[in-house]
């Protein structure tokens, strides 16, 4: 079945679309005092504020192409040299108040805004992306899909959910339901014979199957289902139905926490599905 509600696939739909999930970190940060940018997020190393300066700071590089000048330390969260560039811009304002963060993120987003909705924009308009130039309908879906993600870190922090049935959300579903076959019968390594099917209860309602079938040479493909492809009806597949919410979904697709860390029920084999749902992780 289709997302409901559905996410936006024009570019006035996907640009209101950032603009109220960068608002509602905007206005998550104006309602915090100094103990609340301090508190600690689920991405290991970061606080509330470390999460605003990292949206301000890559949202400000993919404006101006500009890199912040700053030193960064061993710390144990950054393992990688793509993880050293992203904590530039967490390091270069440490020391600034939160509130000062949250005041340049609100000037770079209007920015932003103004850039994506200059009348001569397109969904194809080429626009710098956090891997090279790309369409900038693809751009936005990515900036949606990871400022929505540390948006909802912000909110579990500071004990305040919200937004999960929003443009943002139903992005982050829509890419990940575009995803599954990948992830399911390649990084999960599910074997052919199985068919493996997500119900999402919402707020943002949806249904994804992957049907895994050998390909020439043994190798298992995934099939995405209900997109015009009907499984082939063999009774010897294994159906197993992966229950859980948009908030458990999302989560876990984000890599915050693990399986023991939401709820999901399953109908059929509780192996496959632990596979699948340990295996799910596509945003970093």
């Amino acid at each position: 079945m289709p997302l409901h509600p559905a996410a936006p696939e024009d570019l006035p739909g996907l640009v209101a679309a950032y603009q109220q999930t960068t608002q509602a970190v905007i206005d998550l940060g104006r309602s915090c005092g100094d103990a609340d940018f301090d508190l600690p997020t689920a991405c290991p190393g970061w606080s509330v504020k470390d999460q605003i300066s990292h949206v301000v700071g890559l949202e400000s590089w993919l404006h101006t192409g500009e890199t912040p000048s700053a030193t960064v330390p061993h710390y144990a969260h950054v393992r990688n040299e793509a993880g050293r560039f992203v904590e530039r811009s967490v390091e270069v304002r440490r020391t600034m108040l939160g509130a000062k963060v949250v005041d340049e993120l609100e000037t770079v987003v209007a920015r932003r805004v103004e850039q994506f909705s200059a009348p001569e924009m397109t969904l194809e308009t080429p626009v710098r992306g956090a891997w090279g130039p790309g369409p900038a309908g693809e751009s936005l879906k990515t900036r949606i899909l990871d400022i929505w993600t540390h948006e909802q870190d912000i909110r579990q922090a500071l004990g305040r959910p919200g937004n999960l049935d929003s443009g943002g959300a139903a992005v982050f579903m829509s890419v990940l339901f575009d995803a599954l076959p990948r992830l399911v019968a390649r990084d999960a390594a599910i074997e052919p014979g199985n068919v493996v099917i997500f119900d999402v209860t919402g707020p943002v309602l949806g249904r994804a199957g992957v049907w895994v079938d050998p390909e020439e040479g043994g190798k298992p493909r995934g099939i995405p289902l209900f997109s015009g492809i009907a499984h082939d009806g063999d009774p010897h597949d294994t159906f197993t139905t992966i229950t859980l919410s948009t908030d458990a979904i999302t989560r876990r697709a984000a890599g915050r926490g693990g399986l023991d860390d939401i709820h999901f029920t399953v109908h059929g084999d509780d192996e496959v599905a632990r596979r699948v749902l340990e295996n799910l992780v596509f945003v970093p």
